[in-house]
C-alpha cells in the first residue's frame, strides 16, 4: 500500500550514529554466535567435553537470547534507550573477556550467557530507534538496513570464526572483537538520547517469562526426541501433546492476568500476524541453511571449515547490498513487490536445492545460495517494517519485542529441527555411511524450507487480495 511523503524526511547524524552503534553491537553477539559453531570440533578436545555439551554454547545462548527478548517490550517502556545500550554494551565486554580466559567449560558458558542478554537487549533496541526516531518515509530503508544486521554475521560467522580458528586459537575470536565493543560503546554513549514512555503502572509479568521459557525449551526438546527416537516413537508423540498442552495454559493464564510482559492482543491484526509468519519462517531458512550447507560441504564434498564458510560469502554479501534498496523499495511502492520477489526466489532457491541435493557442488551451492539469500533480503526487513505499520504508539514496542523474539528463536528452532532430521535419517537408514545418511537427510531439510517458502509466498498473496487490495 502506497504512502505519502512525511514532510520531515530528514535522519540527523545523532540518530545515525546511535543505530550504527546499537547495530553493530547487536552484529557482534550474532557474529560471535555463528564463529563458535565450526570450533566445536576443537572445544570438545581442548575442553574435555562432548559434542552434545559444547552444543549448549549455542542452544543456551539462543535461548536466554530469546526470553530477554521476550521482556524487552517492557524493558523498553521502563528504562531509556541509553541505559539499556549501557547495560547491553559492558555485559557484552565482560562476556567477551570471560570467554577470551576461560580455562573450563562453566565458564565460558558463563561468558556467553552474559553475551546472550547483550545480544537479547541491543537487536530489539535498535527497531526500536528507528521506529521511533526514523520518519516513516524513510522506515523501510533503515529497516533493511537493520536485516542486514541480522542477516549477514550469521552467514559471515563460519567464515570468520574457521579462519581464526584454523590461523590462531578460537580465543582469538573474542580478541577481535573487545577494541569493537569499546568502540561502540562510545560511539552510542554519546549519541543515543530518549526518554522511557513509562510502563503506566502495568505491572512485569515474571509468570509469562518463565512460561515462555518452559514452551520453548520444550518445543526443542520434543524435537530433539525424534532425532535420538524416531518422529513417530512415543518419546515425541508424548512431548508433542505435552508441548500443546503447555502452550494451552500459557493462552488461558495470558488471557486472565493483570501484569503484562507482551501485549499479545496485536496478533488479533491479521496483516501483522502474517508478516509475523513470513518473518519468522524467513529467519528459519535462514539460519537453517547456515546451519546445514556447512555441515553437508564438509561431510559430503569434503571440505574444511573455512571453504564451508567461505562458500556462504558471495551470497552474503550480495544480499547484505539488495537489503536497503529493497527497504527503498517499500518506501516507494509499499509491501507486495519486495515480498513477491521474496518469496518466489527463496521458493526457487530451495526448490533447486532440493533438486539438486545429490549432485551439489561448491559452484552450484554458492550460486543457488545467492538466489536464495536475495530472496531473503528483500523479504525480512519489509516483513518488519509492514509489521510496524499495523500498530500505533506503545504498542510498537510490543511489536518490534515479538518480532525480535519471534526471529530468535527461529533460528534456534531452525537448527534445531533441520539437525534432528539429519540424525532421524541416520536412526532409520539402516546404515552407518554418514555420507549417505547426511545427503538423505539434508535432502529432507530441504523439502522442509520449500514447503515453508511456498507458504510464505501464499501469505504474501493472501494479503495483497484479502486486504491490501481492497485499500487502494
Amino acid at each position: 500500500m502506497k504512502r505519502g511523503k512525511n514532510v520531515k524526511d530528514v535522519v540527523s547524524t545523532r540518530v545515525k550514529l546511535s543505530i550504527l552503534a546499537v547495530g553493530l553491537l547487536s552484529f557482534t553477539g550474532i557474529l560471535i554466535e555463528t564463529s563458535m559453531n565450526v570450533t566445536f570440533p576443537t572445544l570438545t578436545k581442548v575442553l574435555n567435553v562432548s559434542l552434545g555439551t559444547v552444543q549448549w554454547l549455542t542452544t543456551g545462548y539462543l535461548l536466554l537470547t530469546t526470553m530477554v527478548m521476550s521482556t524487552t517490550a517492557y524493558i523498553l517502556k521502563k528504562f531509556n534507550p541509553r541505559k539499556v545500550f549501557i547495560f547491553a554494551a559492558v555485559l557484552c565486554l565482560i562476556g567477551s573477556i570471560v570467554c577470551m580466559i576461560a580455562p573450563n567449560f562453566p565458564i565460558l558458558m558463563s561468558g556467553r550467557l552474559l553475551q546472550a542478554v547483550a545480544t537479547g537487549l541491543s537487536t530489539p533496541l535498535m527497531f526500536n530507534l528507528i521506529f521511533l526516531e526514523v520518519p516513516q518515509s524513510k522506515l523501510g530503508l533503515y529497516t533493511g538496513l537493520a536485516g542486514v544486521v541480522i542477516s549477514l554475521a550469521p552467514a559471515l560467522g563460519p567464515t570468520y570464526g574457521g579462519i581464526v580458528n584454523r590461523i590462531w586459537t578460537w580465543r582469538e575470536i573474542f580478541v577481535g572483537v573487545i577494541p569493537l565493543i569499546i568502540i561502540l560503546f562510545l560511539i552510542g554513549y554519546f549519541s543515543i538520547q530518549g526518554e522511557a514512555p513509562g510502563t503506566k503502572e502495568i505491572l512485569f509479568d515474571y509468570g509469562s517469562v518463565i512460561g515462555l521459557a518452559i514452551i520453548f525449551s520444550m518445543i526443542l526438546f520434543t524435537f530433539d526426541q525424534a532425532g535420538a527416537h524416531g518422529w513417530i516413537s512415543l518419546n515425541f508423540v508424548g512431548w508433542l501433546i505435552a508441548s500443546i498442552a503447555v502452550i494451552g495454559i500459557f493462552s488461558w493464564y495470558n488471557r486472565r492476568s493483570s501484569r503484562q510482559l507482551i501485549d499479545f492482543s496485536i496478533l488479533k491484526l491479521p496483516v501483522l500476524r502474517l508478516r509475523l509468519f513470513s518473518y519468522f519462517s524467513l529467519q528459519f531458512i535462514n539460519i537453517g541453511l547456515s546451519f546445514v550447507l556447512p555441515i553437508f560441504a564438509q561431510t559430503a564434498l569434503k571440505l574444511d571449515s573455512a571453504q564451508a564458510g567461505l562458500m556462504l560469502l558471495p551470497g552474503s554479501i550480495l544480499g547484505a547490498i539488495v537489503g536497503p534498496f529493497a527497504g527503498y523499495l517499500y518506501d516507494k511502492k509499499g509491501a507486495l513487490i519486495p515480498l513477491l520477489f521474496s518469496g518466489s526466489l527463496i521458493t526457487i532457491g530451495s526448490a533447486l536445492f532440493w533438486f539438486k541435493s545429490e549432485s551439489l557442488t561448491l559452484t552450484s551451492i554458492t550460486l543457488i545460495y545467492i538466489i536464495l539469500r536475495i530472496g531473503f533480503n528483500f523479504g525480512f526487513g519489509t516483513s518488519l517494517s509492514d509489521g510496524s505499520m499495523q500498530v500505533q504508539g506503545s504498542k510498537k514496542s510490543d511489536q518490534n519485542s515479538l518480532f525480535s523474539m519471534m526471529q530468535q528463536y527461529a533460528g534456534s528452532l531452525g537448527t534445531n529441527v533441520l539437525s534432528v532430521v539429519i540424525s532421524a535419517v541416520a536412526l532409520t537408514s539402516g546404515t552407518k555411511n554418514i555420507v549417505y545418511n547426511t545427503i538423505l537427510g539434508t535432502k529432507i531439510d530441504f523439502i522442509v524450507l520449500t514447503v515453508l517458502s511456498l507458504l510464505v509466498l501464499v501469505s504474501v498473496i493472501y494479503v495483497y487480495f484479502r486486504y491490501e487490495k481492497k485499500n487502494n
